[in-house]
């Protein structure tokens, strides 16, 4: 009796389970989830694309003050040492 009742319910898991997994296979269901994660994609690469540019930006005002010429925003730096490549500065 107990074996039976097992085997049934371990079917009737199978069962749901089978068709919930079907079910996500639908052409509806495939479309809505690849959507969502094209979105998500999206956004994502924004972020990257949004970061690189500001912290480009920043290592070339960077680089800009360090060599003593015009920043990106017109201001210029008042540093006058002169680069000198046997010294590395």
């Amino acid at each position: 009796m107990i074996r039976r009742l097992f085997y049934m319910s371990l079917g009737a898991f199978l069962t749901v389970w089978t068709m919930r997994k079907l079910q996500s296979l639908r052409p509806d269901h495939v479309a809505r989830r690849t959507a969502d994660r094209a979105v998500s994609l999206t956004d994502q690469l924004r972020d990257f694309a949004g970061e690189v540019r500001r912290l480009s930006a920043s290592r070339e005002n960077e680089l800009r003050a360090e060599f003593g010429l015009e920043t990106v925003d017109g201001s210029t730096t008042s540093k006058n040492s002169i680069y000198d490549v046997k010294d590395g500065r």
